[in-house]
């Protein structure tokens, strides 16, 4: 009789162990709805009119507006246009933090009368380290410049992107 009580409390330690060795937690879930990203056109990117003085040139149109030309000179009067960074408004989830992609490799700029190109190089964008947050109304805005690599004997004319210039806004 020992001998099957002894067994009986073997049976029983062993079963209460089994069931010690299972434990459960439990989890909750969230879920958050934010406004779509977007991204708007407010700007066209202009170099201005550029006289070619004979030797290749650039012209370095800052994401502010501003101007350095090498080379080349930018034509100021009346009848000139401006040089003007891109412009892109961005409105999304107030308070959220975004980022941009510019573009990292060349544009190419053609004269559609006479099939002559340049290129845009070297893009740069107004906001520090291409990241910033939208506003208490979900707003943000921001501008893009780059690079003209203009050739010793450019033909005159007036030169349009083939490729768009896309720009790409993201929510960090």
């Amino acid at each position: 009789m020992n001998k099957i009580k002894f067994l009986a409390i073997l049976a029983i330690a062993a079963f209460s162990n089994i069931a010690n060795a299972q434990s459960s937690a439990t989890a909750s879930a969230t879920a958050t709805i934010v406004t779509p990203i977007s991204i708007t056109n407010t700007a066209d990117m202009s170099f201005g009119m550029i006289a070619v003085n004979g030797s290749a040139g650039t012209v370095i149109l800052s994401s502010d507006g501003g101007t350095i030309e090498s080379g080349v000179t930018l034509q100021t009067g009346a009848l000139s246009t401006p040089a003007k960074a891109a412009g892109f408004d961005v409105a999304g989830t107030a308070n959220y933090g975004y980022s941009i992609t510019i573009p990292t490799g060349d544009v190419t700029l053609t004269n559609p009368l006479n099939s002559s190109t340049m290129t845009i190089s070297r893009f740069t964008s107004s906001l520090v380290g291409g990241k910033s947050t939208l506003n208490d109304l979900g707003k943000s805005s921001f501008t893009v410049g780059g690079t003209l690599n203009v050739a010793a004997g450019q033909v005159a004319g007036v030169y349009k992107n083939d490729k768009a210039i896309t720009v790409t806004v993201n929510y960090n």
